[in-house]
């Protein structure tokens, strides 16, 4: 076995190893923003800058577009990335599959880079496609790119708080319970003790969870739930001249916020973890209940081999 595994590596190099899961992640999270932050643009600036209407955000509408947009952002980019890692997409998983399921902690600040370059890159391929429509808009609205009037489509790239928050607080409440249902719904439905989900479609179920927070917890904070996806893009949008609306993120109620959604689903994540285990994996173990036939104990991550 040694022998083979030996033969592999010299074939296949970086692929065999950590480098390909990095490059899974980094791929994953580049579909997800592609996708998700491309949903946005075209809810923004796309749609009513082509002649296919005139307004924008108009509450439920367009509201309902952007989260089934971002439900399957996620629901492809698994279907990507997942037979590798898992399909992590995400430092707040990333971080709590480390905290409770055994993830290897030395793999973590690979996995949050790789995640980051992925999310920055797919904010520049949206760009790239949507800057006529970008640029339309601005002008059709007299809008100064990095002014307080540029907010809608910086908007496009990362997330910002409503009006009615006052402060960091409310947003932070919004980052931690949107990230902590995440979390839990996917420790739940890949629980080979509970009711894991067959047939591959998993994905599909992930992406669900995300529209159904999108639908249900979205309006206060743009439900980031995702440290890369917010900062990557954010990042991108600051270089590309929108300034300090999004870096440090002034918003007029909340003038530093750019760090909101990095912390935050962090904690939120491993709140949602250890209640999800506390509550049920837990009492499923105490029962003595087997692991569901023919679904894996562990992740399909490359694993370390002893020498």
């Amino acid at each position: 076995m040694a022998v083979a595994d030996a033969a592999a590596a010299r074939r296949f190099g970086w692929r065999t190893g950590s480098i390909g899961e990095l490059w899974a992640e980094f791929f994953g999270t580049f579909i997800l923003i592609c996708f998700g932050d491309g949903v946005v643009a075209m809810a923004v600036a796309a749609l009513n800058q082509s002649g296919r209407g005139t307004l924008i955000f108009q509450a439920s509408g367009d509201w309902l577009l952007i989260g089934w947009g971002w439900g399957l952002a996620v629901t492809f980019a698994i279907y990507v990335a997942g037979g590798i890692t898992g399909a992590h997409i995400n430092p707040a998983v990333t971080i709590s599959f480390a905290a409770r399921r055994g993830f290897p902690w030395s793999k973590v600040p690979g996995y949050i880079l790789a995640q980051l370059v992925g999310a920055f890159l797919g904010a520049v391929l949206v760009y790239v496609v949507y800057k006529g429509a970008i640029d339309s808009y601005d002008h059709a609205n007299h809008i100064t790119r990095g002014d307080a009037n540029s907010v809608p489509t910086y908007s496009i790239f990362a997330t910002f708080p409503a009006k009615y928050l006052h402060n960091w607080i409310g947003p932070a409440v919004d980052q931690i319970v949107g990230t902590a249902f995440l979390v839990a719904f996917v420790f739940a439905v890949t629980d080979e003790l509970n009711q894991p989900v067959r047939a591959n479609l998993a994905p599909w179920i992930v992406g669900l969870i995300v529209v159904a927070i999108g639908i249900s917890f979205g309006a206060n904070a743009g439900y980031a739930i995702n440290p890369a996806r917010d900062f990557g893009p954010r990042l991108f949008a600051w270089l590309a001249g929108w300034g300090k609306i999004a870096m440090p993120g002034d918003y007029g109620n909340v003038n530093t916020y750019f760090w909101i959604p990095i912390v935050w689903p962090v904690v939120g994540g491993l709140v949602g973890a250890y209640v999800y285990d506390f509550v049920v994996r837990d009492t499923l173990v105490a029962r003595g209940v087997p692991p569901a036939a023919g679904v894996e104990e562990r992740g399909r991550t490359v694993e370390d081999k002893e020498n």
